[in-house]
């Protein structure tokens, strides 16, 4: 008995080979993803972050950190495939290229890295003559502008002086004589240049007087005179001029009314067109009317 006794109370005294609780508690908690993940990810990147400020702190360590930096980088973009050396244009004529090298002073050699090629098209289309200009790296270190000029479509007399305009009415260069574009159509007034395409239309419809055509006038900001030699003026309205143009081409090939001495043909209101004769007509008419009052 006693013996079995002995053996019971041996066993009572062995230690419990389970977890207590709050050690099981911890090894679950331990276990869950996002222990684990800042465990294995999160505790070696703050102790990275940690060393590198540390390292950071020293300002003479700062410096000799982005020195190195900087020479790996210019290592790397001095290298000779990534260098520029001329700059080609295409497109322009002598003149144009001249401005785009003048706004545009690059110290060939150069590195491609340092070249800004948004930047450089903007200043390029910048520049009056230029409608549009693609910029690009060539192979062979050749900086590439290729360009599309305005093409002179009018010419606006306005109190600055003489000026070309393109289609659109977007200024293109300052024009020193009439002379010098003599196949272009003139337009005079102010803002005139803000209605060019309406100019344009008014010439291609005046197309049927020939060389009569002197130019447009544009009058308060808000409508045209068609200007004829022989001193004609055309007045057309402020809405839908083409139209009233067209009406007075009309009546003149039937009725030849701009053979005449007529010296406006007032077509502002489109409901009553009115006609004035040259002083010369209306002088001979009163002397007709008198002879006719004196033969009675």
């Amino acid at each position: 008995m006693r013996a079995l006794r002995d053996r019971f109370v041996g066993k009572g005294n062995q230690a419990d080979p389970a977890p207590s609780r709050l050690k099981y508690r911890l090894q679950r908690w331990m276990l869950t993803p996002g222990i684990r993940f800042g465990l294995k990810f999160g505790m070696p990147l703050c102790l990275a972050l940690a060393a590198g400020g540390a390292f950071l702190a020293d300002a003479e360590r700062r410096e000799m950190l982005l020195d190195s930096v900087a020479s790996v980088r210019a290592s790397i973009e001095e290298r000779p495939e990534f260098m520029v050396n001329v700059m080609a244009i295409d497109g322009a004529g002598s003149g144009v290229s001249q401005d785009v090298r003048e706004v545009m002073p690059l110290d060939f050699p150069m590195s491609s890295f340092d070249l800004d090629l948004a930047a450089i098209r903007t200043r390029i289309e910048a520049l009056d003559p230029v409608k549009s200009a693609n910029v690009r790296i060539r192979p062979g270190g050749i900086l590439q502008i290729d360009i599309q000029e305005r093409q002179p479509a009018l010419i606006w007399r306005s109190r600055q002086g003489l000026a070309l305009l393109d289609e659109t009415g977007a200024h293109v260069a300052e024009l020193g004589q009439r002379g010098m574009h003599p196949d272009l159509p003139l337009i005079a007034g102010e803002a005139a240049d803000l209605k060019a395409e309406e100019a344009l239309q008014l010439i291609s419809t005046a197309r049927p007087l020939g060389g009569r055509l002197r130019g447009l006038v544009r009058v308060g900001t808000r409508r045209w005179d068609l200007v004829l030699d022989r001193g004609q003026r055309i007045m057309l309205p402020e809405i839908k001029p083409i139209n009233a143009l067209e009406r007075v081409i009309v009546v003149s090939e039937v009725q030849d009314l701009l053979e005449r001495d007529v010296a406006v043909v007032d077509m502002r209101i489109a409901a009553r067109p009115t006609v004035r004769m040259t002083e010369n007509a209306v002088e001979n008419w009163w002397r007709i009317r008198e002879l006719n009052e004196g033969g009675l």
